[in-house]
């Protein structure tokens, strides 16, 4: 069963009331990265490639289409007994842009990151909500400890 949004919102620190929603909590733009080195993923392992952040003009980031690592604005932790899901907001749909993710395991406490695939020119003010993170109960064992445990959080 997916939790209300403000259960999620209980579990996240320094939002704005208008990242609160019904259903989850909007997660906002932290900063975005080109990718300039090719990353490897192997059986036992994986490098992630060198990336270049994108500074914004005034605010206000740029994208040309193409590919862009996000990292959301939000420290994260996913609860015992949960297990987090992260969507895009609509406005970045309705913009020819998507927004992949993966799932994040009970556990898990950092600010996370994001493909986001550009399609035509946009722009995004730093600080905008571009994601919609909802939580539901999970049965599981044990909790995340993996790489990305604490991830942005310098």
């Amino acid at each position: 069963m997916y939790r209300s949004g403000q259960f999620v919102a209980s579990q996240l620190d320094d939002l704005r009331d208008d990242q609160v929603q019904p259903n989850g909590v909007d997660l906002t733009l932290g900063a975005v990265f080109e990718q300039v080195e090719p990353g490897r993923i192997d059986r036992d392992g994986k490098t992630v490639g060198q990336r270049q952040e994108i500074e914004p003009e005034d605010g206000i980031y740029r994208l040309e289409p193409g590919g862009y690592v996000v990292e959301y604005g939000d420290r994260v932790k996913i609860p015992q007994n949960h297990v987090g899901f992260l969507f895009p907001r609509s406005s970045l749909l309705r913009n020819s842009c998507m927004l992949d993710t993966a799932v994040w395991d009970a556990g898990y406490e950092g600010r996370g990151e994001g493909l986001l695939e550009v399609y035509h020119d946009i722009e995004i003010e730093a600080g905008a909500r571009i994601a919609q993170l909802v939580l539901a109960r999970a049965d599981h064992e044990g909790e995340y400890d993996g790489t990305y445990q604490g991830e942005n959080l310098a």
